[in-house]
């Protein structure tokens, strides 16, 4: 009976969810680079101290997000951040906040994903106009200005664009105009 091993069984799911929560890590990590790269000292810069909050409320060891900040403040953090825009389905506004060291492979592969699932790249600024920024003493990132609802399969498609998009490893997050928590 090969394959019913109880502790295979355990190996293959810690295996799963270690693979998930490293990449969540990485993320949260990158981010925290990106945010110290300005001001390495969290009392000073509150996008750091955010996104510190966030890491330790992900889990993220503190030793792991010292080492992250002290890379940024020795400036060999080359991570470059990116606000992308597309439409989605029945012109729903897609924002896509992305940290990359190669901001052209980020671009293109972004694009094959848009195109694979229906979803159109649209030029800087014609999407933003549909969000507002808030600020790290309010929440950070960005809301929806005028949300918009979508019929049930435009809500299926969107849904199943956005969890691509954020399986992406340079792409922090995905926000869109439409509320998917229905």
């Amino acid at each position: 009976m090969a394959g019913h091993s109880h502790w295979k069984q355990i190996k293959e799911q810690k295996g799963a969810a270690d693979e998930k929560r490293g990449a969540l890590f990485s993320k949260i990590l990158r981010a925290v680079s990106a945010a110290a790269r300005s001001e390495s000292n969290p009392n000073f810069n509150p996008t750091l101290r955010t996104v510190i909050e966030k890491a330790r409320a992900a889990g993220v060891p503190n030793e792991n997000i010292a080492r992250a900040t002290e890379h940024a403040r020795r400036g060999a953090d080359t991570l470059e951040a990116l606000t992308l825009e597309a439409y989605g389905p029945e012109g729903s506004a897609i924002l896509i906040e992305a940290l990359t060291d190669s901001k052209n492979r980020t671009v293109m592969e972004i694009k094959t994903i848009l195109k694979n699932s229906g979803a159109k790249w649209a030029e800087p600024g014609s999407v933003r106009w549909a969000f507002e920024s808030k600020s790290p003493e309010d929440g950070g990132g960005w809301h929806a200005r005028f949300p918009q609802t979508v019929t049930p399969e435009g809500a299926r498609i969107l849904t199943q664009l956005v969890e691509t998009l954020e399986t992406h490893e340079d792409i922090q997050s995905v926000i869109t105009n439409i509320n998917l928590q229905q």
